[in-house]
């Protein structure tokens, strides 16, 4: 019995310590994720604060950067696209889609996908045009009824990782008529299949226009893409279309619903509320025209002197895709159901079944169904209180798409990821009451069992996407709501090596990836580190410092909110044992992290590698054609915009050294791809001069 009670003790102590140091590896990563979309978020604001305040020149380029001067107006996108003239040649093996889309052909598509096949640029670019065409006649919250249904299924955040839907697909079904889903957003970027994922979900849209809802989250949005992957994923898989697919999503990812209602009483939306969401307000606004970017100045107070006149045009095109259309709508609230109505007039099949076409256009189809769901056509409101409900409206939306929930009652701003707010069970239960809700069900946030409650059970977070940090990281997980409205969930992990390894093997792989991560990060911040450390040694004659001390200065440099006493073991190998280290050489230990490079301008190359994600979203926005290829004068205004965001001085001849050490071909321009891959850190004397890790 001792024995027992003993091996008992033990193994519980042995998994609350596997289990303290998941939750440490959780905090690396999710810290480090964070801390990248507050600087996205910083660099946009930037871009908007040029624009009011520096020189024409400056507000030029960075106007030619989100200008939409070469986007084609919504009733020319056929014309415009011209799909129809792009050749299928005889040696393309890929699937084959005709429209009105058939269970078979998107079935095939899924089954082409599965096997590594790509689907033809011509097939892709008239899928989008049938998707876009078919959602700009949803409202802004999609009502679903569990009456019709014995379960909705609910799937969260999927970044590109197709593995994951397919899984999901396998368990749970298709979708279809009896089979309904609701997607919540994020359906892109990280992973490496989001352009797939995409297809396969717009193709079950078309098909099912009253069954598979889709949320917009926050990485819906082309100015994210620029930082996280899939601008670069669909370029690389598109090259001679992609920067029409590109545009055509764009305009997509503008026109998706924002929520999702069940039964009146289950509320979905990508990342959250705030004190000031009205759901009233969320169902009235014109989503669409929030193009660029949900979460800065997208939607800038208008202050030219012919913002007037522009916006009494625009009152007089509502079904115009300009930004400055002010059309009202006049919906009842949610609570009544009101926006339903739009999707009980899609056809019951697919929206383009026989039983719905007529002899008119896209164009005077859209008006008329703004009619029936009492849109008003024009508007004759002053510009200053126009404005103001624009300012409202673009909140709302940030709120939407980039708010997390917190323990502590009130709503504060969400700083940690620049963007949205945090918010209380009191904000919960003041907007659920108000719009008698019981649930409300968001995403945005990873979690490691794939799903966790808060706020007195009213909030549940879904993630789908396993694996998310690291193979191991995270399960997935799905929701299935029933008429009584409680969510039974499913769990799911696609890796099946990540389901052969013990708990241990598996806590350990996840955590040396995570503590790379963080040397990766400890590399980039070597000055502000040192400098940090001086203030502990003022005379920097020692070189040593307390623990304490290097705890504290680590965290003023990093700003990443960590242990660090606790993952001083792990970063720190040769500490002393009266507490105190030395500095100096720790700092020369992360010397490991050896750029892919020679450049010797040994300040300019940390300036690379800290600010390397905000530099790569820089040469995207300026390489607006999306050839790839950059100009040496390009090269220089991105460091210039670079340097001003900074506060930093770069001299133009290091700037110009850099950029020819780089031309590897001397034709004056410079490969995006292949110089941020030239500038990428990896840990060549690790391997080296580690022994080899065992897989526990």
């Amino acid at each position: 019995m001792r024995a027992a009670l003993l091996i008992q003790r033990w193994y519980r102590q042995y998994v609350a310590q596997l289990e303290m140091r998941r939750r440490c590896t959780w905090n690396i990563f999710q810290s480090i994720e964070y801390s990248g979309q507050q600087d996205h978020i910083k660099l946009y604001n930037f871009f908007g604060y040029l624009m009011d305040h520096f020189s024409s020149a400056n507000r030029n380029l960075v106007s030619h950067m989100f200008g939409e001067s070469d986007v084609f107006q919504d009733m020319e996108w056929e014309r415009h696209v011209c799909y129809k003239e792009i050749e299928v040649l005889d040696i393309y093996t890929g699937p084959h889609l005709s429209f009105p889309l058939t269970i078979s052909n998107v079935t095939e598509l899924v089954h082409a996908f599965k096997n590594k096949q790509k689907l033809h640029a011509r097939y892709v670019l008239q899928l989008l045009g049938k998707t876009w065409t078919l959602l700009r006649l949803m409202p802004n919250i999609s009502h679903v009824c569990t009456c019709k249904h014995k379960e909705i299924t609910i799937c969260g955040d999927l970044h590109g990782h197709l593995e994951d839907l397919l899984l999901i697909f396998y368990k749970n079904g298709f979708p279809s008529a009896e089979t309904p889903y609701v997607f919540n957003g994020d359906f892109v970027d990280r992973g490496k299949e989001s352009i797939e994922i995409l297809l396969v979900l717009f193709a079950f849209l078309l098909l099912y226009p009253h069954d598979v809802h889709l949320n917009r989250g926050n990485h819906e949005d082309h100015i994210v893409n620029l930082r996280y992957g899939f601008t670069k994923e669909v370029l690389g898989k598109y090259q001679v279309h992609g920067k029409m697919i590109l545009k055509l999503l764009q305009k997509i990812f503008s026109w998706l619903p924002l929520a999702t209602v069940i039964d009146q009483k289950v509320l979905i939306l990508h990342g959250g509320i705030s004190d000031k969401t009205d759901l009233n307000v969320i169902a009235k606004l014109d989503r669409h025209r929030v193009r660029y970017s949900s979460f800065a100045s997208a939607l800038r107070p208008l202050k030219s002197s012919g913002a007037s006149a522009r916006l009494k045009e625009a009152a007089l095109d509502p079904d115009g895709d300009d930004e400055l259309s002010t059309g009202r709508r006049r919906v009842q609230s949610l609570t009544h159901g009101t926006p339903l109505r739009l999707r009980q007039e899609l056809p019951r099949h697919s929206v383009h079944s026989e039983s719905s076409r007529t002899s008119r256009s896209v164009e005077e189809e859209l008006r008329e169904r703004r009619r029936l769901a009492g849109l008003s056509l024009s508007s004759d409101s002053d510009p200053a209180e126009v404005l103001e409900t624009d300012t409202n409206e673009w909140k709302q939306i940030v709120d939407v798409l980039w708010s997390d929930p917190m323990s502590q009652n009130g709503c504060v701003p969400n700083e940690v990821r620049g963007g949205g707010c945090y918010w209380g069970p009191d904000v919960t239960h003041k907007v659920l009451d108000t719009h008698k809700l019981q649930l409300l069900i968001r995403s945005h946030e990873c979690k490691q069992e794939g799903y966790e409650f808060c706020h007195n059970g009213r909030v549940l977070t879904i993630f789908s996407a396993s694996n998310y940090y690291d193979v191991g990281s995270n399960r997935g997980a799905y929701i299935r709501l029933g008429p009584d409205l409680i969510p039974h969930f499913k769990q799911f992990q696609s890796s099946r090596s990540t389901r052969e390894l013990t708990l241990r093997q598996s806590v350990g792989r996840t955590e040396l990836s995570a503590l790379q991560a963080l040397r990766m990060q400890l590399f980039a911040h070597k000055s502000d580190l040192i400098h940090e450390f001086q203030e502990y040694d003022p005379h920097a004659v020692s070189g040593v410092i307390s623990v304490k001390h290097w705890a504290a200065a680590v965290e003023k440099a990093l700003r990443l909110a960590l242990p660090w006493r606790v993952l001083r073991s792990q970063l720190v190998t040769d500490s002393a044992q009266d507490g105190t280290l030395n500095y100096q050489h720790w700092v020369n230990q992360l010397s490991v992290m050896q750029p892919n490079t020679e450049i010797t301008n040994t300040s300019l190359l940390e300036t690379l590698y800290k600010h390397h994600s905000n530099l790569e979203s820089i040469f995207r926005m300026i390489d607006t054609d999306h050839s790839g290829l950059i100009s040496f004068k390009e090269f220089r205004q991105t460091w210039k915009l670079l340097s001003s965001h900074l506060q930093m001085d770069i001299s133009d001849k290091a700037i110009s050294d850099l950029a020819e050490s780089i031309d590897f071909n001397k034709d004056g321009s410079i490969d995006i791809n292949e110089f941020m891959e030239a500038f990428r850190l990896v840990e060549h004397s690790r391997a080296e001069t580690d022994a080899p890790a065992s897989p526990e």
